[in-house]
């Protein structure tokens, strides 16, 4: 099969043929490179038929099949489309701003905040030590209990029973049950 741009019935007729034999693999390979984005597949197969137009000496080789040319020149552009993209910056659509919730009233979260500073104040030294390291200080379990000069296992017990005694003075605030069992 041979295209030739001087013969301008002949190239469109034997592209048509083309697309026919080979278009509807093609379709399906490209849709696998997609991701199933029908869409951009169809985009490249456009494309890739184009560049057949664009490159008739590409016929005139010693291939049995034109598949296997199609198929590379498909995955090529597939792949020059996908970097393409990962290159550009994300973009950011109104939809994102409509799901991102509001701020909360800042007057609540200073009153949920001293209520919070008054029931850790009223904590023993050892349990309030304990959640200081671990949770304001962002510590694990084993860096809190090297710093406090506590077995881990200590650490563990005292920020069980810390989180425990919190619960019953903040209202609202029920801890999280220890490794998934009800409390």
């Amino acid at each position: 099969m041979t295209l030739t741009p001087t013969r301008p019935g002949a190239d469109e007729r034997a592209l048509a043929d083309l697309q026919h034999t080979h278009g509807r693999a093609l379709l399906q390979f490209l849709l696998g490179l997609t991701y199933g984005d029908r869409q951009r597949a169809e985009d490249l197969l456009q494309e890739t038929m184009v560049r057949a137009w664009q490159h008739p000496e590409a016929f005139e080789g010693p291939y049995e099949s034109m598949r296997p040319w199609l198929f590379t020149v498909g995955r090529r552009l597939a792949i020059d489309a996908r970097r393409s993209r990962l290159a550009r910056p994300a973009e950011v659509s109104d939809n994102v701003l409509e799901s991102t919730p509001a701020p909360g009233d800042l007057t609540e979260r200073s009153a949920a905040a001293l209520d919070v500073r008054q029931a850790v104040r009223a904590l023993s030294p050892e349990h309030r030590d304990v959640l200081v390291q671990i949770y304001f200080h962002g510590l694990s379990v084993h860096e809190a209990a090297s710093t406090l000069g506590i077995p881990a296992g200590t650490v563990k017990s005292r920020s069980h029973y810390a989180l425990r005694a919190l619960s019953r003075k903040l209202p609202g605030y029920r801890a999280a049950p220890p490794c998934g069992r009800p409390t």
